[in-house]
């Protein structure tokens, strides 16, 4: 060593420093004690990335050392996955194979290599779909062994903290899978601190102004919030410490993706946010049969100190959430004027809070086994998406993450047996729920006795009977009422078993109907027909045809006779016409695309090249990204627009970084929402402010008044998000508004 170079001498120390404190946190925990399998592990991952360095510059070894002390601390696994944790880049960055690791390492942390190995986030082909093809794999690797998942989290969690030494293009690519796929996994495996984390990071690198904002009034209000809390907990201490409960109390600030979510979503400004603050009473029950007890003898004994809020007691001590989370949480009246909440929780339900399903590992011989059943159901109903194969990739991700966010409701069976059903559940999706038969033959059901449709949304504590009946089918709209994600996957696939059915039949009809009339079963003519009848493609003309939607006759023969004859001139003229104009602007267009470079949206490039997105109408100043379609068009997106959420997760090497470059020159439309008290003049004063003051054109305005409540929505043509801010600082001046926002439309 001592003939090395500083540089790698300095290297080296920070390396084996980083490997100590790891092995010290480990000797921490309550785990059985493998020294030596962990050191093998390390010397083992540090000898095959020898000399590689990350984009940031450190040695390679110190992402996998990173990602083993997130395993080891933050979500409290063992020796097996910390190893495994550390040789997670073995594999495919490195010439070793996972029979090597299996031959050095034992079978299982191979397997867990192996499944780490299959999902690489890292580099994509062009294949658009990748990523949500590795999420597919991820999953099944995952209902073999959950480990897998929970060091890709840990590895996604890392990469996220050092995501600022990556390019633009990637960091958005990276925070949009991490906000569509990584968070709500996190969440559904209960690890809240980390799913926290993950927004707040994601947040940070796509909207960073927004994000150092409402940092900024974070810190501005914190003073004041302390004083709020020391205030509301003192007599709450005094009480606890008369029921001779050992506890701790602490405050919870909600975090910055959070708020800046209730702020989009409910259309409010920071300032009335009101839960900013939560207090969290974690103690250490008598003993473990008193522990629920306990938690009612707290809520009893506060709310004697400051009043409950009738509707907001939610008890997740009896009824447990599906990824384990236990608490009792009740809402108080502060006497600052203020609800709080106050979430009540034994040490051991905190830990399952803050390390999800990993913790229960730790509280087994305490009996953690009811609360894996649900996480057993949950594996289970992902195991069934994945038997019955999905076409589209993104499809599939939207029914997996309508599995991931979903809260629970607890619902009756006419016999009395309790179904746990995600939230916002409808009579469709519990008839699924109890068997695919049941699901597709039901007609109707009985909710606490009196007969509702099957669109009807079920809520906790309904009882629930499915009528059913032989001759029912699955109806195409049913898709639409189910929103669990078995439902919909079952309704899917048995349509599309019955679309391919129909599309046989269309076939027969058409080739009987072409033969008849003499005519060639070409493409063109089949295109002429999809075109005549609007259908997207040519399965689903055949299949309309199959299900006797369309009926071919005298328009279609007119159609195919009349051009037949002259088609082919027509076709030969327009393909040499255009092919030269074609090629010579081709080949420009495709050079000046380079994802690694930041793309200028100037007002010349708007108004010729790029297409403002018609989902969410982005406006300069906007934060937004590009996404090249497959037509090699440009489109703009808002960063936080749903469509490009999914882009980012699904096609994320076709994002490109972008920028504003535009001068006032051309301007958008964008809509303004309005809310207030109904006065007099108001009106005359609203288009004052916009015209006379600030020289903008009203396109529409319309306003509606009920019991002297106003609302109203005002369209306008703008240059960019400084006019409207603008606008809406000068119209909050006047009187009797209340709110103003903008909104989409």
């Amino acid at each position: 060593m001592d003939n090395l170079p500083p540089k790698e001498i300095s290297d080296e120390k920070m390396i084996n420093q980083a490997f100590h404190e790891l092995l010290n946190d480990y000797l921490n925990t309550k785990h059985r004690k493998k020294v030596e399998i962990i050191t093998k592990a390390f010397n083992f991952a540090n000898q095959a990335h020898k000399g590689i360095k990350r984009r940031s510059g450190e040695p390679y070894i110190m992402h996998p050392i990173a990602v083993a002390s997130i395993v080891c601390n933050e979500i409290g696994l063992g020796s097996t996955s910390i190893c495994a944790a550390l040789l997670h880049d073995v594999v495919e960055d490195t010439d070793y194979t996972v029979e090597d690791i299996e031959n050095i390492f034992g079978p299982k942390i191979a397997q867990i290599v192996d499944g780490l190995t299959k999902i690489s986030g890292g580099i994509f082909g062009d294949r658009a779909s990748a990523q949500a093809e590795n999420f597919k794999k991820l999953l099944l690797t995952m209902s073999n062994d959950i480990r897998v998942i929970l060091i890709k989290i840990a590895d996604r969690l890392h990469n996220m903290r050092t995501l600022g030494s990556m390019l633009p293009n990637k960091q958005y690519k990276i925070a949009g899978e991490t906000l569509y796929i990584y968070a709500p996994l996190a969440n559904r495996l209960g690890l809240y601190k980390i799913k926290t984390e993950l927004e707040n990071l994601s947040f940070k690198y796509e909207h960073p102004e927004e994000y150092a904002e409402i940092e900024e009034k974070l810190n501005a209000t914190a003073a004041e919030r302390d004083k709020v809390f020391n205030d509301f907990t003192a007599p709450i201490r005094t009480q606890l410490d008369k029921m001779g409960l050992k506890y701790r109390i602490l405050a919870r600030v909600k975090s910055i993706y959070s708020i800046w979510n209730k702020m989009q979503t409910k259309h409010v400004p920071f300032e009335e946010i009101f839960d900013l603050l939560a207090v969290r009473i974690i103690f250490e029950p008598h003993n473990i049969e008193e522990e629920l007890n306990d938690c009612f003898d707290i809520y009893v004994s506060i709310s004697k100190i400051y009043k409950p809020h009738p509707d907001r007691l939610r008890d997740w001590v009896s009824h447990p959430k599906a990824n384990g989370y236990q608490a009792l949480h009740v809402t108080l009246m502060g006497n600052n004027g203020q609800w709080i909440e106050v979430q009540i929780r034994s040490e051991r339900m905190n830990d399952v809070a803050e390390q999800g399903f990993a913790a229960h590992w730790k509280y087994k011989e305490g009996g953690g086994s009811e609360d894996e059943g649900e996480l057993e159901k949950w594996l289970k109903t992902i195991k069934e998406i994945l038997d019955d194969p999905q076409p589209d990739a993104i499809d599939f991700l939207d029914t997996i993450k309508l599995n991931l966010f979903a809260s629970e409701i607890f619902v009756f069976t006419p016999k009395g047996e309790l179904k746990t059903m995600p939230q916002n559940s409808t009579a469709l999706d519990f008839a699924f729920s109890l068997h695919t038969d049941i699901g597709s033959h039901c007609i109707g059901a009985k909710v606490n006795h009196k007969l509702v449709p099957l669109s009807h949304k079920l809520q906790s504590g309904d009882q629930v009977e499915i009528l059913t009946s032989k001759s029912q089918r699955v109806q195409p709209q049913w898709e639409v009422f189910a929103t669990t994600a078995r439902a919909r996957a079952k309704i899917a696939s048995i349509l599309r078993k019955e679309r391919k059915a129909n599309q046989k039949i269309g076939e027969e009809i058409l080739n009987e109907f072409l033969k008849k009339e003499e005519i060639r079963p070409e493409e063109a003519v089949i295109e002429k027909l999809r075109k005549l009848h609007n259908a997207k493609n040519e399965e689903e003309l055949l299949a309309a045809i199959g299900s006797k939607a369309i009926v071919l006759g005298e328009a279609d023969k007119n159609e195919l006779k009349e051009k037949q004859t002259s088609n082919w001139k027509k076709y030969l003229t327009f393909s040499f016409g255009n092919s030269k104009e074609k090629q010579e602007e081709k080949p420009q267009e495709k050079e000046k695309i380079n994802p690694k470079q930041v793309l200028k949206l100037t007002e010349e490039s708007l108004q010729k090249k790029y297409i403002m997105a018609e989902c969410c109408h982005p406006i300069p100043g906007d934060d937004v990204l590009g996404y090249v379609d497959e037509n090699d068009r440009i489109i703009i997106h808002k960063r936080q627009c749903p469509v490009a959420a999914k882009l980012k997760s699904s096609y994320g090497n076709r994002i490109l970084a972008t920028e504003w470059d535009t001068h006032k020159e051309l301007s958008f439309l964008v809509y303004i929402y309005i809310k207030g008290i109904d006065s007099m003049g108001l009106l005359n004063e609203v288009t004052q402010v916009i015209s006379r003051q600030l020289n903008v054109n009203i396109r529409k305005l319309t306003i509606e008044t009920v019991d002297g409540i106003f609302e109203g929505k005002i369209q306008l043509w703008v240059h960019d998000v400084d006019d409207v801010k603008t606008i809406c600082n000068n119209l909050k001046k006047i009187q009797n508004i209340k709110q103003v926002s903008r909104v989409e439309e």
